[in-house]
C-alpha cells in the first residue's frame, strides 16, 4: 500500500517535473561550483570531475562554472517556486488528481439524447473518461422544465439539470441540492437545479453561459450542451392519421407516433455539440424516450450532417422495455427503423441490446403499466446493416433500467 506523502510522485500528478527541474538546478549548481573551486584552488578537483583539460585554461573553467551557478540557481528557484505554487494552488489530493489525469486520458465520447436514459448513461461513463459531451434534446414542455418555458422564455432546463447532476464529480450536498423538487406552495413541481439554472440564465442574460457556469458548480466531469438554443416545439404524426404538437402530448395520444419533426424545421444546432460528434471517438444514441428524447436531436440539420460525416463509431442504445403511448410492442429493429425513417439511415455501426433476464415480478408490474420486455429480433438488425452487441444491462431492482456500469462497459468494448 503506498504512503499518501509519495503518491505526489506518481505519474500524471504535474508535480515531479518540478521537483525534478529543481534538483536539476541543484545538482548544476554544485557542479559549478566545485569547478570553479578546482579553477582558483585545486587542479585536482578538475582531475577527478574528468576536465583535466581545462586545467591549463583557468578562465575557461570560471566562465563555465559562472554560467552553471546562474543556469543551477534559476532551476532551482524556478523549480522550487513553481512546486509551492502548484501545491498552493490545487487543493485536490494526489488521488484525485492521478485519477483525473486517468479520466483526461479516456475516450472522448458525444452521447445524444435526453431524459433518465441519457443520465443514466452518463453516470457510468463518467468513471472511466471525463471527455464527454452530453447533447440532451431541447423539445421538453411538460413540468417544470414546461412551466419555465412558458413563464419566462427559456429552454427546457429538466434533461439538462439531470446530465449536470449524472457527471456531477460526488454526490456532494450541491448534487442533492439540484435534484431537490419543492412539494408545496407556488413552488410545487418545480426542482431547485431548474429553477437555478434560469436564475443563472437571467442574471447572465444567456441560457448556455448559465449551463456552463452550473458544471463549475457541481464540478462535473465532461460537457452538457443543449442541442439547440431555438425555441423549439415537437409535432407528431399518428399511426392511423391525426397530429398533435407538443412534446408531453405525444405519448398521451391515443395512437402511437410514426413520424415527428421539429419547428422551426431546421434549428440551429450549437456549434461546440456538433464539433463534438465530429471529434469523438464514440458517439452514442439512446438510452431514452424514442421519440421524444433521442429523435428530436437528429431533426437538427447540422446534428444530422456530424452524425454523417464522423469517423467515430456510432452506436445505438436500445430500451430494454417499451414504452406506453410511444412504442408498444415495438422490437429492437422497429426502434432502428424508426431512426432510419428520421434520416439516419447508414449512420448506425453498432446496435446494443440487452440479453439481461427480466424478472416475473418485473414483467407483471410492466405489463400492468402496458410495456414488456424489447424482442431483439436480431436478424432483421443485421439485414439493417448495423452489428449486434449483446450485454447484461439491467439494473437490479424494481424498476428495469439500464445498470450504468454495465452499459459504459458494454459500449467500452466496442472501441478498445
Amino acid at each position: 500500500m503506498a504512503r499518501p506523502h509519495l503518491d505526489w510522485l506518481y505519474p500524471g500528478i504535474g508535480l515531479k517535473r518540478w521537483l525534478l527541474l529543481a534538483v536539476a538546478g541543484a545538482l548544476v549548481l554544485a557542479f559549478s561550483l566545485i569547478v570553479a573551486a578546482g579553477a582558483l584552488w585545486s587542479d585536482d578537483l578538475l582531475h577527478g570531475l574528468g576536465l583535466g583539460w581545462l586545467v591549463q585554461r583557468h578562465y575557461a573553467a570560471l566562465v563555465l562554472a559562472f554560467d552553471g551557478v546562474v543556469a543551477g540557481v534559476v532551476a532551482l528557484v524556478v523549480g522550487v517556486r513553481a512546486a509551492w505554487v502548484w501545491r498552493r494552488t490545487n487543493p485536490e489530493t494526489a488521488s484525485e488528481i492521478r485519477l483525473s489525469s486517468r479520466l483526461a486520458r479516456g475516450p472522448r465520447i458525444a452521447a445524444i439524447g435526453g431524459g433518465r436514459g441519457l443520465a443514466a448513461l452518463l453516470s457510468g461513463l463518467k468513471d472511466h473518461t471525463s471527455n464527454i459531451t452530453a447533447v440532451v434534446t431541447m423539445a421538453d414542455d411538460g413540468g417544470s422544465s414546461g412551466r419555465l418555458r412558458r413563464d419566462m422564455g427559456l429552454p427546457p432546463p429538466g434533461d439538462i439539470r439531470d446530465c449536470l447532476v449524472a457527471l456531477a464529480d460526488d454526490e456532494s450536498l450541491m448534487s442533492r441540492l439540484f435534484r431537490y423538487r419543492f412539494a408545496d406552495g407556488g413552488l410545487a413541481g418545480h426542482s431547485f437545479g431548474n429553477l437555478f439554472v434560469a436564475a443563472l440564465a437571467e442574471v447572465t442574460g444567456d441560457f448556455e453561459r448559465a449551463v456552463q457556469e452550473s458544471t463549475h458548480v457541481l464540478k462535473v466531469r465532461g460537457r452538457v450542451l443543449p442541442a439547440t438554443l431555438d425555441d423549439v416545439v415537437l409535432h407528431a404524426q399518428l399511426e392511423g392519421g391525426g397530429q398533435v404538437s407538443g412534446e408531453s402530448t405525444i405519448t398521451a395520444a391515443e395512437r402511437l407516433p410514426r413520424r415527428v419533426w421539429l419547428t422551426p424545421e431546421q434549428p440551429h444546432a450549437l456549434p461546440q455539440a456538433v464539433e463534438a460528434v465530429l471529434q469523438a471517438d464514440m458517439v452514442v444514441l439512446g438510452p431514452g424516450s424514442l421519440y421524444t428524447s433521442v429523435v428530436p436531436n437528429l431533426l437538427i440539420p447540422a446534428v444530422r450532417d456530424a452524425l454523417e460525416r464522423t469517423r467515430a463509431w456510432v452506436v445505438y442504445v436500445c430500451n430494454v422495455m417499451t414504452e406506453p403511448g410511444e412504442t408498444d410492442a415495438y422490437t429492437a429493429a422497429d426502434h432502428l427503423e424508426a431512426l432510419y425513417r428520421h434520416g439516419v439511415a447508414g449512420m448506425v455501426d453498432v446496435v446494443l441490446v440487452n440479453d439481461g433476464a427480466v424478472t416475473g415480478e418485473q414483467a407483471a408490474a410492466y405489463e400492468r403499466a402496458g410495456a414488456a420486455p424489447v424482442v431483439v429480433d436480431e436478424a432483421r438488425l443485421k439485414h439493417l446493416g448495423v452489428r449486434v452487441a449483446r450485454a447484461s444491462l439491467v439494473q437490479t431492482g424494481d424498476v428495469v433500467r439500464h445498470d450504468p456500469a454495465e452499459l459504459s462497459d458494454a459500449l467500452l468494448r466496442n472501441i478498445r
